[in-house]
């Protein structure tokens, strides 16, 4: 098992979209996915995104925007985390997508940028794009809730989180894998949840999850016996709540060391008072309006940030304010 690491970082990479819209090789396992209800889907989702953006960085976080390649049909490109994670061994992951037009999302100029442009040290790129080959996908941190501090993975199973492809996963990143189901409401059904992220986010000293989700007696004892065996404090989120995308935050770091939980207008207010006081005494609460993102994407605020958890390169310059 990997030494304790930070559960969270103050460098964030995101990607401002060039081409948002709902994304319709998604829309088919993404039951949060809706039609717009504004005139431009691009414009909005651009003001969304800026000023996101905006708000962290005025609270002291290294944000690192790139740009969207224009010439690739990728309506999803501003959810990164899905495709790449970069971790504190100078280690990045690659990963196996659902939907052909999100594989174009995989950009080596990104990574050549985060080496060359900001000084960040990447020892090896660990590549499990092969299981595409098999109808087998594991969408990152999307399909991945990390607890870095406890050296864990969570992954609850979906279209887009495979049990065989997350298995292999653990074994090469030296984590510890606790898989589960969990399930949302479609009109009188009930349908696996795309991603693990919307439906749980752990911090340091917390994690919020959706207990109503997970059906099974069985995986909900695993699931709730694992994070308050380590400690967590636990938030329990309520179906509705998740709805809103309150189960889609992140914690992330100020240049200062200060905790921030990062989520959406409407996942804040989602919460109840007394929800956003726990959580509010493990860092300060940041919230954007992601309203268009939100519903033509079917992801929130912790799917735009892929956390750059790589070291700096000591031989290189840190040139990351220039860039």
């Amino acid at each position: 098992m990997s030494q304790p690491l930070a559960q969270s970082t103050s460098n964030i990479l995101m990607v401002r979209p060039a081409t948002f819209r709902k994304n319709e090789e998604t829309a088919g396992n993404n039951h949060y996915q809706k039609d717009a209800d504004v005139e431009d889907v691009h414009d909005a989702a651009l003001d969304e995104f800026d000023g996101m953006v905006e708000d962290l960085r005025s609270r002291g976080v290294n944000v690192i925007v790139v740009d969207d390649d224009p010439s690739t049909d990728t309506p999803d490109a501003l959810f990164p985390n899905n495709w790449v994670s970069f971790h504190a061994d100078g280690r990045v992951g690659l990963y196996p997508m659902f939907a052909p037009n999100r594989r174009l999302e995989r950009r080596e100029d990104i990574l050549h940028d985060l080496v060359h442009a900001h000084g960040f040290a990447m020892n090896e790129i660990v590549d499990f794009t092969e299981f595409e080959g098999h109808d087998a996908f594991l969408e990152g941190t999307g399909s991945m809730v990390l607890d870095r501090i406890h050296g864990k993975a969570y992954a609850a199973l979906s279209p887009r989180t495979d049990r065989a492809a997350f298995e292999h996963w653990c074994d090469a990143m030296d984590l510890e894998g606790v898989v589960f189901e969990a399930l949302q409401t479609v009109g009188d059904t009930r349908m696996p949840i795309y991603h693990t992220n919307v439906m749980m986010a752990i911090g340091t000293g917390w994690a919020a999850v959706c207990l109503d989700c997970v059906d099974h007696p069985d995986d909900r004892a695993l699931l709730l016996e694992s994070l308050e065996g380590d400690g967590l404090t636990v938030i329990a989120l309520t179906e509705d709540q998740i709805n809103a995308f309150a189960g889609n935050m992140l914690e992330v770091q100020t240049a200062e060391g200060g905790m921030l939980i990062v989520m959406s207008e409407a996942a804040h207010g989602a919460l109840t008072d007394d929800q956003r006081e726990t959580l509010g005494g493990f860092g300060t609460l940041v919230h954007n309006s992601l309203h268009t993102i939100e519903t033509c994407g079917g992801g929130s605020a912790r799917c735009m940030m892929a956390e750059v958890h790589l070291p700096l390169d000591s031989t290189s310059q840190d040139l990351s304010e220039d860039a």
